[in-house]
């Protein structure tokens, strides 16, 4: 995959040889033409470069792809182990594995279960486009699940959606819970941060809930002392939305403007500390959490920020769960009750108390005749 050649095609998927490969082109542009950002698109093609890849491989055209070839691809991403992930510190736990101080799971070598779900579901759009215009092979290769939709259709948000079976070739794609950092490691986190930058992204990230790229568009003009918000780009809708932000981030964030110097119109706050001035980018930011976890035995990561400002807000008996979502900027209320959810570390101490106290004697009513209770439930 390689960067395209025009604003309507910001990637392009080539060949073995540099050429393009038309078809995805095609399809890239008319998703780009039903406003995707130029991220999904990245991704759209990613999944469409690992399926020509297999129909290279097993010398098939993409017009006469079959169930076979997409049965193929699935055993390959089940089978393959993922070159993202090659990555391993040496003397650290093995993926796969759950981090012991952190409680999470590391991250396996193979593609997980969303990943080939996702590219099953690109892989149906691009046949779906082409059949439309006449071109390609008569059925969609990928196989369709209709009692999906029909269980999704006209369905009221407020209802719990109806049970259906998985379609044909799709993975059991588990349910993911957020994971809020425990104040504890959180304290000892914020206290590992180098320089002030740091601290003031960190603060601001843990206290306004926005993502990671959201966060590191802000420029100057976009903070607003008086009122202790940010605005920011919202990656769903692409709007220029406000986020609020606690005056002890806005303090960091000070200190850190006062140390660092005003950036320039037009240029965002966090820049880098080395060598020329750059924008601070995700990669970036990303390594400064990583560096700083690995070094405490950790494993959370800059998306674990946001879920510990959610799951903070919608623990506070001050704040409705509406207005939760209203920070958040969650579409579906659905998605913001997923931080209410009380999981088993948070139980610890009422667990201690629990299994420390002796265990309570069974006490009926009075108004039960002990002869009944003895034929009911036996003699004790």
């Amino acid at each position: 995959m390689v960067t395209g050649p025009t604003v309507s095609l910001p990637w392009a998927v080539v060949d073995a040889a540099g050429r393009e490969v038309e078809p995805v082109s095609a399809y890239l542009r008319d998703r780009l033409l039903g406003d995707v950002s130029p991220l999904t698109c990245r991704s759209y093609a990613f999944d469409l470069l690992r399926w020509f890849r297999v129909l290279w491989t097993v010398d098939v055209g993409w017009e006469r792809a079959t169930e076979a070839e997409v049965a193929a691809m699935v055993g390959w991403l089940r089978a393959a182990r993922n070159p993202q992930r090659k990555r391993h510190r040496e003397g650290g736990h093995p993926p796969g594995s759950v981090n012991p101080t952190t409680g999470k799971r590391i991250l396996p070598t193979g593609y997980a279960p969303a990943t080939i779900a996702h590219s099953l579901s690109v892989v149906h759009g691009f046949y779906a486009f082409h059949l439309h215009f006449g071109r390609g092979p008569v059925l969609n290769p990928v196989p369709e699940n209709r009692a999906r939709r029909s269980a999704l259709a006209h369905r009221s948000p407020i209802e719990a959606p109806a049970r259906h079976r998985r379609g044909r070739l799709r993975p059991k794609v588990p349910v993911r819970q957020p994971r809020a950092i425990p104040d504890a490691q959180w304290d000892e986190l914020f206290a590992q941060m180098r320089c002030t930058r740091d601290r003031a992204l960190l603060a601001c990230y843990v206290s306004s809930g926005a993502r990671a790229s959201e966060l590191l568009g802000v420029q100057l003009s976009d903070i607003d002392w008086h009122k202790g918000q940010l605005w920011v780009i919202s990656k769903g809708t692409r709007e220029r939305q406000p986020v609020p932000v606690s005056p002890e981030a806005l303090a960091h964030l000070a200190a850190y403007l006062d140390e660092a110097g005003l950036p320039g119109p037009g240029e965002p706050v966090w820049r880098t500390r080395r060598g020329e001035v750059k924008p601070l980018t995700y990669w970036a930011a990303r390594r400064i959490l990583q560096r700083t976890t690995e070094h405490l035995g950790m494993n959370w990561t800059l998306h674990d920020a946001r879920h510990t400002a959610a799951t903070r807000l919608a623990r506070d008996p001050a704040m409705t769960l509406a207005e939760v979502q209203t920070i958040l900027r969650h579409a579906h209320i659905t998605t913001t009750a997923l931080y209410t959810v009380v999981g088993l570390e948070d139980l610890v101490d009422k667990l201690a108390e629990h299994y420390s106290r002796p265990q309570q004697p069974a006490a009926w009513s009075q108004q039960y005749d002990p002869e009944d209770v003895a034929v009911v439930f036996g003699a004790r």
